[in-house]
């Protein structure tokens, strides 16, 4: 083989190989755009919607601790001595 037919297969090869190239961006852009993007965006608001029922669930369960505590305020104080009792015991070894 000559050197000027060598560089045009080289450059036959270097074609061939940027339209493949162009061809499977072409393919990804399409599936990112078609069917990634939309899982995205409902795993988005899947992640969004158990946001707002953990929130609501926090919130309702803090109320509900809130109240308990303003109803027996010595039975709660009882507690959190001895909660911190505990903690300082296991904390100690």
């Amino acid at each position: 083989m000559s050197a000027p037919r060598t560089e045009a297969v080289v450059h036959a090869i270097a074609a061939d190989a940027s339209d493949e190239i162009a061809k499977l961006r072409e393919k990804v852009e399409f599936l990112m755009s078609e069917r990634v993007t939309p899982a995205v965006s409902a795993v988005a608001a899947e992640m969004g919607s158990a946001a707002a029922v953990a929130r609501d669930t926090v919130r309702a369960q803090s109320d509900r601790f809130e109240g308990a505590v303003k109803e027996q305020p010595f039975l709660a104080i009882g507690l959190a001595a001895l909660a911190g009792f505990v903690a300082g015991t296991l904390f100690k070894r």
